[in-house]
């Protein structure tokens, strides 16, 4: 049922301060994970809408994507189906000095396929006792496993959804299978207190984040995050430019030997579009065609 009071909203000026100050020591700690060759991977869970993606989006926006990967998985194929149940999720886990967010996780198997009858009541029950056991191994390994699940009530989520609905850029984010989230509310919600009955375990539990708000939301997940991760500030090698060497006679080849992008730039200022300052694209002369650019 919906909640009977409203979250009062962060003010902007507060919340964008704060999080660029979040996001600064989250770069802090990619480069603790990356020194100490540590792993880390945190799982997004919770109610379709309650803003699991913009939370990703703005803990990874200043990281090294080569560092910080997203594992965001489709519907596992045929073969998938066949496999060991975790097996999937563990070809995306993190090397030495790396860090992944997962968007939805193995917790797929306790929430959406549970409801929807994706899985069998053996499957299901099959999950609940492997569950925290998979968990457990992944920490006595040497994984940092956290786990966030967004609560979001049932009247707030039904306002993001008719947003979405009337919003061109964001349509995509709303799928059939969101939609059953309205009329199988309870019945998530009973799948998810059994989730948490089994898989909230001491060495990896669940961390609730309330998401009436999401600037609130987002602001308390990541400064939770940076708190239960032993990091410290990372000393880097000083970095000096060098000087640029003297021209040793290179010379680049006329424009008009290469092939230039538009500048429709140019329109956005009163000037015509589509004006080039090479020769048109699809003409490579013989001549020039696989010649080095710069």
């Amino acid at each position: 049922m919906a909640k009977d009071q409203r979250v009062e909203r962060l003010p902007k000026s507060a919340y964008e301060k704060e999080l660029f100050r979040l996001q600064g020591e989250m770069v802090k700690l990619q480069e603790w994970v990356r020194t100490e060759g540590a792993r880390l991977v945190v799982v997004f869970e919770g109610r379709d809408a309650a803003g699991k993606g913009s939370t990703i989006k703005r803990v990874s926006e200043y990281l090294n994507p080569r560092l910080a990967r997203i594992a965001a998985l489709p519907a596992p194929t045929e073969r998938e189906r066949s496999q060991w149940y975790f097996q999937r999720y563990i070809e995306h886990f993190p090397a030495a000095g790396e860090i992944v967010l997962f968007d939805r996780s193995w917790y797929n198997r306790a929430g959406v396929e549970r409801v929807m009858g994706f899985c069998s009541q053996q499957e299901y029950m099959r999950f609940l006792h492997q569950c925290p056991i998979f968990e457990r191994l992944l920490i006595e390994d040497g994984i940092l496993l956290r786990k966030y699940w967004f609560s979001v009530s049932d009247r707030e989520q039904e306002l993001r959804f008719r947003s979405r609905l009337q919003d061109p850029m964001r349509r995509w984010k709303l799928s059939p299978m969101d939609l059953e989230s309205i009329s199988r509310w309870e019945e998530y919600s009973r799948a998810k207190d059994e989730m948490f009955l089994h898989t909230d375990i001491p060495e990896a539990p669940w961390y609730v984040v309330e998401s009436e708000d999401k600037r609130r939301a987002r602001i308390n997940m990541i400064a939770h995050l940076i708190s239960t991760v032993p990091y410290h500030e990372v000393q880097r090698v000083p970095l000096d430019l060098p000087p640029r060497p003297p021209s040793t006679g290179y010379r680049r080849i006329p424009r008009e030997m290469q092939t230039h992008v538009p500048d429709h730039a140019d329109a956005l200022v009163g000037k015509p579009a589509g004006k080039s300052t090479g020769k048109p694209a699809g003409k490579r002369s013989k001549k020039t065609a696989g010649s080095p650019t710069t």
